[in-house]
């Protein structure tokens, strides 16, 4: 059953390698690392088709949990099944998670970190921009000029960006939209086996010597299974849980928390190794990631080979290309939000735009060189003030 198959065009040692370097300088959040992954494993190195790569979008869309991290999981299923799955998962969250231990260590011995919302100024910025040329690719490629994809992007991007919430709901119902018009419901009766609904987590007591972990535990394994949305989307479940309910953190902390997420590659949603490792240490982040990241984990694998068997259907085939498209326009509504809520002056806006037209006209700049560039300007900027 995981056995590789031989037919891959690259090897699981080439797998892992990528994922860890893609955890180690891939900034950006949910948006740019999804357009990453299609950029170097679709695009530049054809390691993962086309439909492979929608497949794996629409099932992260749908399951509750971390998007890039479920799509990182799918496209490591694609061609070496669970081991694949597995190691891709881990090689791209244990970059970050070890950069938000260290930096949780030194917040702690020095008492926080002032200098966090300079660099945050400016490489918030500068992910405004990376965001932007990254949706704007995906879309380009993935709704091309289908007129009724593009009435359900331009929706969810409005909706989404008007409620400042990701509608599982409406991301379903474009599904079905674009099923019902592009392939006739006679497959009805073949799909009944396909969408299955996942398994209950079944989680031992592990933890059971130590009541805090135990609380650590449960809380972030209901953030990682009941939170739908992309990175930022969990935030304010866990400020609800962290700071009003259990006040493990203050406010600050809690702020600084998002802003570690935001400075640091691979998936925000690690803030939760830096929040665990300030309520209970070490012990606290690794209970914290592992509760977050194992319903996503078991959101993919569970349903990846209903995916991998059905995708090609027409009936399917059409439900994950209104979903796509649905998933797409939510995303374009989120960088809206984030640009409304990181433009509060003009040097804000000019880091942006100067990011997109670097990015535009040097094709093979490196995210991470202008995420350092913006991060020493905001310093700069911030410090005069």
């Amino acid at each position: 059953m995981n056995t590789p198959v031989n037919s891959a065009k690259y090897s699981l040692k080439q797998l892992v390698a990528y994922f860890l370097r893609l955890g180690a300088i891939g900034f950006g959040g949910p948006v740019a690392l999804v357009g990453y992954m299609h950029r170097d494993l679709v695009e530049r190195r054809n390691w993962i088709s086309e439909e492979d790569y929608k497949e794996g979008l629409a099932l992260a869309q749908l399951a509750p949990g971390p998007l890039a991290a479920q799509l990182g999981i799918y496209l490591g299923y694609v061609d070496y099944k669970i081991i694949g799955a597995t190691l891709a998962g881990i090689a791209f969250v244990l970059p970050s998670f070890l950069m938000v231990i260290a930096i949780g260590y030194a917040y702690v011995e020095f008492g926080g970190l002032p200098w966090m919302q300079s660099v945050f100024y400016g490489v918030g910025a500068a992910v405004i921009g990376i965001i932007t040329i990254s949706s704007y690719k995906l879309t380009k490629k993935t709704i091309n000029k289908d007129w009724l994809l593009w009435i359900i992007f331009l929706v969810l991007a409005v909706v989404t960006f008007l409620t400042e919430s990701e509608n599982i709901w409406l991301i379903l119902a474009s599904g079905f939209a674009v099923w019902l018009v592009k392939a006739p419901p006679n497959f009805l009766h073949t799909t009944n086996s396909i969408f299955v609904s996942p398994i209950l987590l079944q989680v031992s007591n592990l933890f059971s010597a130590n009541e805090k972990l135990m609380q650590i535990w449960w809380f972030f394994l209901k953030a990682g299974a009941f939170v739908f949305g992309s990175g930022l989307a969990i935030v304010p479940f866990l400020y609800g849980g962290i700071v009003k309910d259990h006040q493990w953190l203050t406010e600050q902390q809690f702020l600084d928390a998002v802003a570690v997420a935001m400075i640091t590659p691979g998936p925000v949603v690690i803030t939760v190794g830096f929040i665990g490792y300030l309520v209970a240490g070490f012990p606290g982040a690794t209970v914290a990631a592992l509760a977050t990241f194992l319903p996503c984990y078991l959101f993919t694998i569970i349903p990846a080979p209903y995916f991998k068997k059905y995708g090609k259907h027409p009936a399917i085939k059409a439900f994950i290309d209104g979903v796509t498209a649905a998933a797409i326009g939510a995303i374009t509504g989120a960088v809206i939000i984030l640009a409304k809520r990181q433009f509060t002056d003009l040097p804000s806006i000019l880091i942006t735009l100067a990011t997109a037209l670097l990015l535009i006209k040097f094709k093979k700049l490196q995210e991470p060189f202008v995420i350092i560039a913006a991060a020493l300007i905001g310093l700069l900027l911030k410090n005069r003030v």
